[in-house]
């Protein structure tokens, strides 16, 4: 749940950088306001506990988990990247489900935030570890058939939101698709709108953006060849954002949102 990542020296597979193979820096942004969650070592030691990511995320972490996953099929038989890690199981899930086809990169920013990774999965993972900007992806453009954003873009700053999200589209093979799940304003009727909107404003700056914007507002210009579908959950506090890149659709289409479900 954070910024992401460029090719990095581990024992898993890494991918050769199509770019420049720069090490990149740590945002600015990310060192001043999510440095007590992803850069300091008593972080990871703090924060890589599931049942305290699924507080964070009121009981819903596995849920919104499964239904990012379900979108890859299963198997997966198609080459997946995953911009970001993510604290609990999430990356180990997707790697249970790869099949005889499909891979799976991970990119983040974070040096701390790839060894924490790489100790999580199996020594013999096929997983490819990179460290590298999720707003300067070193991937070919057209090179991946699924991109992964969870819980990732309310953590960026509108700049660095949309590149991120142009950077998405742009490795996307044409067919593919770009999951997102993140935040999104809940009902007036959902008491956590009224709990969670001090707490974001206090630990997560950027957040309430998505609960003023649709995902699709920061979507390129002339995101033409893609389709857009949404639906939320627990009381429209969460969302779920596929964005499909087809080859037949000119214009961006938003389909209609599913009810709200708890």
């Amino acid at each position: 749940m954070k910024q992401s990542a460029e090719s990095m020296v581990t024992p898993f597979p890494v991918a050769t950088a199509a770019r420049d193979s720069s090490d990149p820096d740590i945002p600015d942004y990310l060192e001043k306001n999510y440095w007590w969650a992803y850069l300091h070592p008593r972080a990871v030691r703090i924060f890589e506990r599931e049942w305290l990511v699924n507080l964070i995320l009121w009981g819903n972490f596995r849920r919104l988990r499964d239904l990012a996953i379900a979108e890859l099929g299963y198997p997966i038989e198609q080459q997946v990247l995953q911009v970001a890690c993510v604290y609990g199981d999430f990356t180990q899930r997707i790697a249970a489900q790869i099949g005889q086809q499909g891979t799976l990169d991970v990119v983040d920013i974070a040096p701390i935030q790839l060894d924490n990774l790489r100790h999580k999965l199996a020594p013999d993972s096929t997983v490819r570890l990179h460290r590298q900007d999720s707003a300067r992806l070193q991937f070919p453009t057209a090179s991946v058939d699924a991109v992964v954003l969870f819980f990732l873009l309310h953590e960026q700053p509108e700049a660095v939101r949309r590149a991120t999200l142009a950077e998405a589209l742009r490795v996307v093979r044409p067919g593919g698709k770009v999951v997102i799940v993140d935040y999104h304003r809940p009902r007036r009727s959902n008491p956590l709108r009224y709990v969670m909107a001090p707490i974001l404003k206090w630990l997560e700056p950027f957040a309430t953006d998505l609960w003023r914007h649709e995902i699709a507002d920061y979507l390129p210009e002339g995101a033409g060849g893609c389709s857009l579908g949404k639906e939320t959950y627990f009381g429209g506090l969460y969302q779920k954002v596929v964005v499909r890149v087809g080859e037949g659709a000119e214009t961006l289409v938003s389909a209609p949102d599913a009810a709200s479900r708890f």
